[in-house]
Protein backbone atom coordinates (compact mmCIF):
# COMPACT_ATOMS: atom_id res chain seq x y z
CA UNK A 1 0.00 0.00 0.00
CA UNK A 2 1.73 3.50 -0.94
CA UNK A 3 1.16 6.37 1.52
CA UNK A 4 2.08 9.66 -0.13
CA UNK A 5 0.93 12.65 2.66
CA UNK A 6 -0.99 15.35 0.10
CA UNK A 7 -2.61 18.38 0.76
CA UNK A 8 -1.40 22.15 0.56
CA UNK A 9 1.38 23.03 3.03
CA UNK A 10 1.75 26.78 4.62
CA UNK A 11 4.71 27.47 2.09
CA UNK A 12 2.18 26.44 -0.57
CA UNK A 13 -0.44 28.33 0.33
CA UNK A 14 2.22 31.40 0.80
CA UNK A 15 3.29 31.12 -2.20
CA UNK A 16 -0.09 30.63 -3.98
CA UNK A 17 -1.45 33.79 -2.33
CA UNK A 18 1.75 35.91 -2.53
CA UNK A 19 1.39 34.94 -6.76
CA UNK A 20 -2.21 36.36 -6.39
CA UNK A 21 -1.01 39.39 -4.21
CA UNK A 22 -2.99 37.94 -1.06
CA UNK A 23 -0.11 37.81 1.38
CA UNK A 24 -1.36 40.88 2.73
CA UNK A 25 -5.02 39.34 3.35
CA UNK A 26 -3.78 36.38 5.64
CA UNK A 27 -4.45 36.67 8.78
CA UNK A 28 -2.44 38.07 11.62
CA UNK A 29 0.41 35.74 12.65
CA UNK A 30 0.36 32.86 9.66
CA UNK A 31 3.13 34.72 7.57
CA UNK A 32 5.31 34.94 10.34
CA UNK A 33 8.70 33.20 10.19
CA UNK A 34 9.00 29.56 11.50
CA UNK A 35 10.85 28.70 14.62
CA UNK A 36 14.53 29.82 14.34
CA UNK A 37 17.17 26.84 14.13
CA UNK A 38 18.82 28.29 17.02
CA UNK A 39 15.96 27.24 18.95
CA UNK A 40 14.87 23.58 16.99
CA UNK A 41 14.72 21.02 19.27
CA UNK A 42 15.06 16.96 18.65
CA UNK A 43 13.93 14.56 21.23
CA UNK A 44 15.01 10.59 20.16
CA UNK A 45 12.94 8.19 21.76
CA UNK A 46 14.63 4.19 21.51
CA UNK A 47 12.23 1.43 21.98
CA UNK A 48 14.99 -1.44 22.71
CA UNK A 49 14.29 -4.63 22.01
CA UNK A 50 12.78 -4.60 18.70
CA UNK A 51 9.05 -3.48 19.11
CA UNK A 52 6.56 -5.54 17.28
CA UNK A 53 5.31 -2.97 14.35
CA UNK A 54 2.59 -4.82 12.82
CA UNK A 55 0.59 -4.87 16.56
CA UNK A 56 1.28 -1.13 17.29
CA UNK A 57 -0.34 0.23 14.40
CA UNK A 58 -2.65 -2.88 12.90
CA UNK A 59 -2.96 -3.00 9.60
CA UNK A 60 -6.53 -4.20 9.86
CA UNK A 61 -8.25 -4.10 6.26
CA UNK A 62 -5.66 -6.44 5.08
CA UNK A 63 -6.33 -10.07 5.32
CA UNK A 64 -2.94 -11.37 5.51
CA UNK A 65 -2.44 -9.96 9.17
CA UNK A 66 -4.93 -12.15 10.39
CA UNK A 67 -4.29 -15.28 8.24
CA UNK A 68 -0.76 -15.25 9.56
CA UNK A 69 -1.78 -14.35 12.88
CA UNK A 70 -4.92 -15.82 13.61
CA UNK A 71 -4.18 -15.76 17.65
CA UNK A 72 -2.35 -12.87 18.49
CA UNK A 73 -3.68 -10.48 15.29
CA UNK A 74 -5.56 -7.59 17.01
CA UNK A 75 -9.11 -7.54 16.15
CA UNK A 76 -10.86 -4.67 14.31
CA UNK A 77 -13.54 -4.11 17.07
CA UNK A 78 -10.65 -3.54 19.56
CA UNK A 79 -8.69 -1.14 17.92
CA UNK A 80 -8.10 2.69 17.40
CA UNK A 81 -8.60 3.30 14.30
CA UNK A 82 -7.52 6.23 12.48
CA UNK A 83 -8.30 5.41 8.75
CA UNK A 84 -10.09 2.46 6.57
CA UNK A 85 -6.48 0.84 6.84
CA UNK A 86 -4.79 1.47 9.99
CA UNK A 87 -5.81 1.40 13.78
CA UNK A 88 -3.59 2.14 16.56
CA UNK A 89 -3.52 -0.89 19.59
CA UNK A 90 -5.94 0.11 22.23
CA UNK A 91 -3.69 0.58 24.49
CA UNK A 92 -2.71 3.58 22.60
CA UNK A 93 -5.25 7.13 22.75
CA UNK A 94 -2.50 8.95 23.26
CA UNK A 95 -1.03 8.40 19.86
CA UNK A 96 -4.25 8.03 18.35
CA UNK A 97 -4.73 11.92 19.68
CA UNK A 98 -1.66 12.93 18.51
CA UNK A 99 -2.25 11.68 15.01
CA UNK A 100 -5.68 13.18 14.49
CA UNK A 101 -4.71 16.01 15.96
CA UNK A 102 -1.91 16.04 12.79
CA UNK A 103 1.04 15.68 15.17
CA UNK A 104 2.41 12.60 13.83
CA UNK A 105 4.00 11.35 10.84
CA UNK A 106 4.20 7.85 10.26
CA UNK A 107 7.13 6.22 8.30
CA UNK A 108 6.25 2.81 6.96
CA UNK A 109 8.27 -0.05 6.18
CA UNK A 110 11.32 1.36 7.26
CA UNK A 111 15.03 -0.99 7.85
CA UNK A 112 18.45 -1.26 5.58
CA UNK A 113 19.57 -3.86 3.33
CA UNK A 114 21.02 -7.03 4.91
CA UNK A 115 19.22 -6.49 8.03
CA UNK A 116 21.03 -8.56 10.84
CA UNK A 117 19.05 -9.64 13.23
CA UNK A 118 21.11 -9.16 16.70
CA UNK A 119 19.67 -6.85 19.17
CA UNK A 120 23.34 -5.64 19.81
CA UNK A 121 24.32 -5.44 16.22
CA UNK A 122 21.40 -3.88 14.50
CA UNK A 123 21.14 -1.10 17.51
CA UNK A 124 24.42 -0.34 16.37
CA UNK A 125 23.45 0.50 12.63
CA UNK A 126 21.25 2.69 13.67
CA UNK A 127 23.22 4.13 16.52
CA UNK A 128 25.80 5.44 13.72
CA UNK A 129 23.65 5.21 10.46
CA UNK A 130 26.08 3.21 8.59
CA UNK A 131 24.73 -0.36 8.09
CA UNK A 132 27.13 -3.10 7.74
CA UNK A 133 30.05 -0.61 8.46
CA UNK A 134 32.42 -0.04 11.44
CA UNK A 135 31.63 3.63 12.13
CA UNK A 136 33.08 4.64 15.38
CA UNK A 137 30.94 7.98 16.20
CA UNK A 138 27.35 8.65 16.14
CA UNK A 139 24.61 10.05 14.18
CA UNK A 140 23.25 12.28 16.40
CA UNK A 141 27.39 13.03 17.59
CA UNK A 142 27.85 13.77 14.17
CA UNK A 143 24.90 16.08 14.00
CA UNK A 144 26.27 17.96 17.13
CA UNK A 145 29.66 18.42 15.57
CA UNK A 146 28.32 19.90 12.10
CA UNK A 147 25.85 22.23 13.12
CA UNK A 148 27.24 23.25 16.53
CA UNK A 149 31.41 23.62 15.37
CA UNK A 150 31.48 26.08 18.81
CA UNK A 151 30.84 23.06 20.77
CA UNK A 152 28.36 24.57 23.19
CA UNK A 153 28.37 23.23 26.67
CA UNK A 154 25.15 21.15 27.22
CA UNK A 155 24.97 20.88 23.56
CA UNK A 156 24.06 17.02 23.41
CA UNK A 157 21.93 15.23 26.17
CA UNK A 158 21.81 11.49 26.60
CA UNK A 159 19.48 10.34 29.95
CA UNK A 160 20.48 6.61 30.43
CA UNK A 161 22.60 4.66 32.52
CA UNK A 162 25.36 4.43 30.04
CA UNK A 163 25.99 6.38 27.38
CA UNK A 164 24.45 5.54 23.96
CA UNK A 165 26.89 5.01 20.97
CA UNK A 166 24.29 7.12 19.08
CA UNK A 167 25.56 10.40 20.58
CA UNK A 168 29.25 9.67 20.60
CA UNK A 169 31.28 12.07 18.70
CA UNK A 170 34.57 13.16 17.69
CA UNK A 171 34.41 16.79 19.16
CA UNK A 172 31.22 17.17 21.48
CA UNK A 173 31.45 15.77 24.71
CA UNK A 174 27.74 14.29 25.71
CA UNK A 175 25.50 14.68 29.16
CA UNK A 176 24.92 11.45 30.39
CA UNK A 177 23.22 10.79 33.58
CA UNK A 178 20.27 8.58 34.50
CA UNK A 179 18.78 10.64 38.20
CA UNK A 180 19.52 14.46 38.11
CA UNK A 181 19.39 14.55 41.85
CA UNK A 182 22.41 12.50 41.50
CA UNK A 183 24.08 13.53 38.82
CA UNK A 184 27.95 14.90 39.60
CA UNK A 185 31.23 13.88 39.13
CA UNK A 186 32.03 10.35 40.58
CA UNK A 187 33.90 10.28 43.34
CA UNK A 188 35.37 8.81 47.17
CA UNK A 189 33.60 11.26 50.17
CA UNK A 190 37.62 12.40 51.06
CA UNK A 191 37.75 13.37 47.23
CA UNK A 192 34.16 15.60 46.71
CA UNK A 193 35.01 18.66 47.93
CA UNK A 194 38.12 18.88 45.75
CA UNK A 195 35.91 17.41 42.55
CA UNK A 196 33.38 20.11 43.25
CA UNK A 197 36.06 22.93 43.27
CA UNK A 198 37.12 22.59 39.85
CA UNK A 199 37.91 25.78 38.63
CA UNK A 200 38.91 26.82 34.78
CA UNK A 201 42.14 26.10 34.03
CA UNK A 202 45.73 27.43 34.22
CA UNK A 203 47.95 25.00 32.72
CA UNK A 204 50.08 25.61 29.78
CA UNK A 205 50.08 22.12 29.38
CA UNK A 206 47.90 20.93 26.59
CA UNK A 207 46.83 17.88 28.26
CA UNK A 208 46.11 19.30 31.17
CA UNK A 209 44.06 22.16 30.60
CA UNK A 210 41.91 19.08 27.89
CA UNK A 211 41.46 17.43 31.36
CA UNK A 212 40.75 20.37 33.47
CA UNK A 213 38.18 21.86 31.01
CA UNK A 214 36.28 18.21 30.87
CA UNK A 215 36.31 18.52 34.79
CA UNK A 216 34.73 22.39 34.75
CA UNK A 217 32.07 21.75 31.89
CA UNK A 218 31.07 18.20 33.92
CA UNK A 219 30.72 20.35 36.88
CA UNK A 220 28.71 23.16 35.25
CA UNK A 221 26.47 20.60 33.51
CA UNK A 222 25.28 18.79 36.68
CA UNK A 223 24.71 21.77 38.54
CA UNK A 224 22.49 23.11 35.68
CA UNK A 225 20.64 20.09 34.97
CA UNK A 226 19.94 19.45 39.27
CA UNK A 227 19.32 23.27 39.15
CA UNK A 228 16.40 22.64 35.70
CA UNK A 229 15.25 19.67 37.90
CA UNK A 230 14.80 20.98 40.86
CA UNK A 231 12.88 23.95 40.12
CA UNK A 232 10.51 21.70 37.15
CA UNK A 233 7.05 21.00 38.50
CA UNK A 234 4.26 19.97 35.98
CA UNK A 235 0.60 18.98 36.39
CA UNK A 236 0.68 17.14 33.15
CA UNK A 237 0.58 12.79 33.85
CA UNK A 238 3.37 11.42 31.74
CA UNK A 239 1.21 8.11 32.59
CA UNK A 240 3.54 5.00 34.26
CA UNK A 241 6.61 4.77 32.98
CA UNK A 242 8.05 8.26 31.77
CA UNK A 243 10.45 7.32 29.09
CA UNK A 244 12.78 10.12 31.40
CA UNK A 245 10.76 12.46 29.33
CA UNK A 246 9.70 14.59 32.09
CA UNK A 247 13.78 14.94 32.49
CA UNK A 248 13.94 16.29 29.07
CA UNK A 249 10.78 18.77 29.68
CA UNK A 250 12.68 20.13 32.98
CA UNK A 251 16.10 21.13 30.84
CA UNK A 252 13.48 22.97 27.84
CA UNK A 253 12.20 24.29 30.75
CA UNK A 254 14.75 25.89 32.17
CA UNK A 255 16.35 27.33 28.92
CA UNK A 256 19.36 25.10 28.51
CA UNK A 257 20.69 24.48 25.20
CA UNK A 258 20.43 21.21 24.70
CA UNK A 259 18.71 20.99 21.23
CA UNK A 260 20.04 17.22 20.64
CA UNK A 261 18.35 14.50 23.46
CA UNK A 262 18.89 11.15 23.04
CA UNK A 263 15.98 8.61 25.67
CA UNK A 264 14.84 5.19 25.87
CA UNK A 265 12.76 2.51 26.88
CA UNK A 266 15.68 0.04 28.13
CA UNK A 267 16.44 -3.32 28.91
CA UNK A 268 15.25 -5.06 25.72
CA UNK A 269 12.05 -4.47 26.91
CA UNK A 270 10.20 -4.86 23.67
CA UNK A 271 11.58 -8.20 23.12
CA UNK A 272 8.12 -10.24 23.18
CA UNK A 273 9.20 -13.42 22.10
CA UNK A 274 6.61 -15.04 24.53
CA UNK A 275 2.92 -14.34 25.21
CA UNK A 276 3.52 -11.02 23.77
CA UNK A 277 -0.68 -9.35 23.55
CA UNK A 278 -1.06 -8.54 27.46
CA UNK A 279 2.69 -7.52 27.83
CA UNK A 280 2.99 -5.68 24.51
CA UNK A 281 -0.10 -3.64 25.51
CA UNK A 282 1.19 -2.62 28.74
CA UNK A 283 4.30 -1.70 27.13
CA UNK A 284 2.75 0.61 24.34
CA UNK A 285 0.04 2.45 26.68
CA UNK A 286 3.21 3.18 28.73
CA UNK A 287 5.29 4.70 25.75
CA UNK A 288 1.87 6.30 24.22
CA UNK A 289 1.04 7.84 27.67
CA UNK A 290 4.70 9.25 28.31
CA UNK A 291 4.81 10.47 24.58
CA UNK A 292 1.37 12.42 24.67
CA UNK A 293 1.94 13.75 28.29
CA UNK A 294 5.53 15.00 26.80
CA UNK A 295 3.88 16.76 24.40
CA UNK A 296 0.76 18.27 26.29
CA UNK A 297 3.77 19.27 28.76
CA UNK A 298 5.75 21.39 25.56
CA UNK A 299 2.41 23.28 24.48
CA UNK A 300 2.15 24.36 28.88
CA UNK A 301 5.42 25.55 28.90
CA UNK A 302 4.95 27.59 25.61
CA UNK A 303 7.91 25.27 23.74
CA UNK A 304 5.76 22.83 21.37
CA UNK A 305 6.83 25.14 18.15
CA UNK A 306 10.41 24.10 18.80
CA UNK A 307 10.30 20.08 19.54
CA UNK A 308 10.19 17.10 17.17
CA UNK A 309 10.38 13.54 18.34
CA UNK A 310 11.58 10.70 16.84
CA UNK A 311 10.27 7.15 17.71
CA UNK A 312 12.08 3.93 16.63
CA UNK A 313 13.77 0.62 17.43
CA UNK A 314 16.00 -1.06 15.82
CA UNK A 315 13.78 -3.95 13.64
CA UNK A 316 10.61 -5.25 13.46
CA UNK A 317 9.26 -8.52 14.09
CA UNK A 318 8.16 -11.29 11.74
CA UNK A 319 4.97 -10.94 10.64
CA UNK A 320 3.97 -14.81 11.47
CA UNK A 321 3.14 -15.16 15.28
CA UNK A 322 5.30 -18.26 16.91
CA UNK A 323 3.76 -21.10 18.94
CA UNK A 324 4.56 -19.38 22.38
CA UNK A 325 1.82 -16.53 20.90
CA UNK A 326 4.51 -14.07 20.68
CA UNK A 327 6.81 -13.41 17.71
CA UNK A 328 10.49 -13.53 16.69
CA UNK A 329 13.07 -11.18 15.24
CA UNK A 330 12.12 -9.56 12.14
CA UNK A 331 12.72 -6.70 9.68
CA UNK A 332 11.11 -3.66 8.44
CA UNK A 333 8.93 -1.26 10.97
CA UNK A 334 7.40 1.71 11.64
CA UNK A 335 9.02 5.07 12.07
CA UNK A 336 7.29 7.81 14.32
CA UNK A 337 7.84 12.12 13.97
CA UNK A 338 6.19 13.88 16.26
CA UNK A 339 5.26 17.31 17.40
CA UNK A 340 3.47 20.64 16.33
CA UNK A 341 5.76 21.20 13.71
CA UNK A 342 5.30 18.11 12.11
CA UNK A 343 3.39 17.33 9.18
CA UNK A 344 1.01 14.71 9.90
CA UNK A 345 -0.14 11.83 7.49
CA UNK A 346 1.35 8.53 6.34
CA UNK A 347 4.92 8.64 4.24
CA UNK A 348 6.49 5.67 2.70
CA UNK A 349 5.56 2.77 1.04
CA UNK A 350 4.02 -0.10 3.06
CA UNK A 351 5.55 -3.22 3.02
CA UNK A 352 3.28 -6.26 1.47
CA UNK A 353 2.22 -9.18 3.68
CA UNK A 354 1.86 -11.30 0.79
CA UNK A 355 5.27 -10.84 -0.57
CA UNK A 356 7.30 -11.77 2.36
CA UNK A 357 11.43 -12.62 2.50
CA UNK A 358 12.79 -16.37 2.42
CA UNK A 359 12.37 -15.91 6.59
CA UNK A 360 9.26 -14.67 6.59
CA UNK A 361 10.16 -11.20 6.95
CA UNK A 362 8.41 -8.04 5.32
CA UNK A 363 11.05 -6.57 2.40
CA UNK A 364 11.82 -2.92 3.68
CA UNK A 365 10.68 -0.18 1.54
CA UNK A 366 12.12 2.96 3.49
CA UNK A 367 15.92 2.92 4.47
CA UNK A 368 15.91 4.81 7.51
CA UNK A 369 18.54 7.09 6.48
CA UNK A 370 15.77 9.26 4.67
CA UNK A 371 14.26 10.14 7.72
CA UNK A 372 17.67 10.92 9.80
CA UNK A 373 18.41 13.29 6.14
CA UNK A 374 14.80 14.25 7.09
CA UNK A 375 15.16 15.56 10.08
CA UNK A 376 18.90 17.11 9.62
CA UNK A 377 17.73 18.83 6.72
CA UNK A 378 14.03 19.41 7.29
CA UNK A 379 14.13 20.08 10.56
CA UNK A 380 17.26 21.15 12.17
CA UNK A 381 18.50 23.03 9.08
CA UNK A 382 21.69 21.82 8.21
CA UNK A 383 22.07 20.84 4.11
CA UNK A 384 24.51 18.77 3.87
CA UNK A 385 22.44 15.16 5.26
CA UNK A 386 24.76 13.17 2.79
CA UNK A 387 28.30 14.38 4.74
CA UNK A 388 26.69 12.82 7.70
CA UNK A 389 25.18 9.75 6.94
CA UNK A 390 27.74 8.64 3.99
CA UNK A 391 25.28 8.63 1.22
CA UNK A 392 22.47 10.82 -0.81
CA UNK A 393 18.98 9.78 1.02
CA UNK A 394 15.77 11.32 -0.14
CA UNK A 395 13.81 12.84 2.48
CA UNK A 396 10.01 13.21 3.29
CA UNK A 397 8.28 16.85 3.75
CA UNK A 398 7.86 16.15 7.22
CA UNK A 399 7.26 19.59 8.51
CA UNK A 400 5.28 22.65 8.11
Amino acid sequence: MEHAHSGMTRRDLLKALASAGLVSALPAGIAQAATPLSKRILVVVELSGANDGLNTLVPYADDAYYRLRPKIGIREAKLRKIDDHYGFNSSMSGFEKLYKDGRMAIVHGCGYAQPSYSHFTSMAYWHTAVPNGGEPYGWLGRVADAIDPELTPNFLVNIDERQSLAVRAARHVPVVFDDPERFMRKGLHQSRSVLDSVSESQSGNPSQRFLDEVAQSAKQASQRVRAAWDSYKTPVDYGIISLDLPKVAAMIAADLPTRLYHVGYRHNAFDTHVQQVDQHQRLLSYVSDSIAGFIKDMDRIGRADDVTVLVFSEFGRRVAENTSLGTDHGTANHMYVIGKPVRGGHYGKAPLLTDLDENGNMKYTTDFRQVYASLIEGWLGYADSKSLLSGQFNTFPLFT
